[in-house]
């Protein structure tokens, strides 16, 4: 990598910092990690009353062995619920529990707040354009060096 040619990286680390910067109050005020407000944030979407835990961890961008002990945590707190289908005792299922959708809907409020503060302050066409070109840069495949992915 030539000097002069910035960071890709260090540039989305940059910029998650500066997000995060907007929600961290939040989140501590509720005594809940980045990583356990995605997942009460995923499991609390419509049509998902359960996931498996390996597509919760593939949505949530988090390591299986990380998610473990998120969710023994937010198990712990009453927040989500595990179980082993009978019909596939090889399966893990995840829920939100009663308490984990009370909280979210207690918390969304607030987050939406907090996402237009950052829409007012980048600018609403900036936003949904970094939105945009992200959703597009998650789609790239490594696996094609000098191409992109359809």
């Amino acid at each position: 990598m030539h000097k002069s040619q910035p960071s890709l990286i260090q540039a989305l680390l940059q910029a998650r910092e500066a997000a995060l910067g907007f929600f961290r109050p939040l989140l501590n005020q509720y005594e809940l990690t980045e990583q356990q407000w995605r997942v009460i944030r995923i499991l609390s979407q419509p049509r998902r009353d359960e996931l498996e835990s390996h597509q919760l961890a593939e949505q949530a961008c988090i390591l299986r062995p990380s998610l473990t002990g998120v969710l023994v945590r937010l198990e712990r707190d009453g927040l989500v619920r595990r179980w082993k289908p009978a019909s596939d005792r090889r399966r893990l299922c995840v829920s939100l529990t009663a308490k984990g959708v009370a909280l979210f809907e207690e918390m969304s409020s607030e987050m939406t707040r907090l996402y237009k503060d950052i829409q007012r302050q980048f600018g609403a066409e900036n936003f949904r354009t970094l939105m945009r070109l992200l959703q597009d840069l998650g789609k790239i495949d490594p696996a094609m060096p000098g191409g992109r992915s359809a």
